[in-house]
């Protein structure tokens, strides 16, 4: 589905995929502070400590932190770790925005996240994505938000097309550098506007201090879809 190559070691967003039940079972909590619907998946850092294998027994602890004021809303952090034996292996941190009210008077505005500019970037995978991406994606995560599943669905939320989800999008670019990462590294991106579905995209990289810089476009408008980067943890 999202590109990867059969192996006894998994994808580091395949414990993305494992970990999110979890999530959407803490997010849908009477206690949390916002409705599940509406959440915009912003931004998503994971850090590999150590290849993990398919054999591995894994647990899984996630929970909810950094709730904060952004100009366009409130923000907050899902953070997921996934262990082996008592032992750290993998992490996660996904950022959802909640659009409307901002910073409270007084209150001050959280900075909106650094992307790097990758001035130098050449494109190593021009990429097909088929409309019925979500679909596929929704079958395999779990992740069944209507705007990735048909454009009518999507329609209701404001989007004119269904919409790729932003981790498949994540994986599908780091599928594309497989073979040339190491066994630990972080990788954190910003999702920037959504990729409506049918599509063709760009993914470029170019070399940075200790990594890659990564830059993801429409083939046809040059609209970016995501930024990031892959370096040493």
């Amino acid at each position: 589905m999202c590109g990867f190559r059969v192996s006894d070691v998994l994808p580091p967003t395949y414990l993305h995929v494992l970990a999110f039940p979890l999530s959407i079972a803490l997010m849908t909590e009477r206690s949390f502070p916002f409705p599940l619907v509406g959440l915009v998946h912003v931004n998503n850092e994971i850090v590999v400590k150590r290849q993990v294998r398919a054999d591995e027994v894994v647990s899984f602890d996630v929970r909810a932190a950094h709730l904060r004021p952004h100009p366009a809303g409130r923000q907050l952090d899902l953070l997921a770790q996934a262990s082996v034996d008592g032992t750290v292996v993998w992490s996660g941190k996904s950022t959802y925005l909640r659009r409307g009210g901002g910073a409270k008077p007084g209150e001050k505005k959280a900075a909106t996240p650094s992307v790097p500019s990758v001035p130098d970037a050449a494109s190593v995978a021009t990429l097909k994505v088929p409309e019925n991406t979500g679909r596929r994606y929704a079958a395999v995560s779990g992740d069944r938000n209507p705007i990735h599943l048909h454009a009518l669905t999507a329609r209701a939320f404001g989007f004119p097309k269904a919409i790729a989800h932003g981790m498949w999008l994540k994986a599908r670019v780091l599928a594309t550098l497989e073979g040339r990462l190491p066994d630990a590294y972080l990788v954190d991106v910003a999702f920037k506007t959504p990729v409506l579905l049918p599509s063709t995209i760009t993914v470029a990289t170019a070399p940075a201090t200790t990594g890659w810089a990564l830059d993801v476009r429409n083939a046809k408008s040059g609209t970016p879809h995501l930024a990031g980067s892959v370096q040493a943890p």
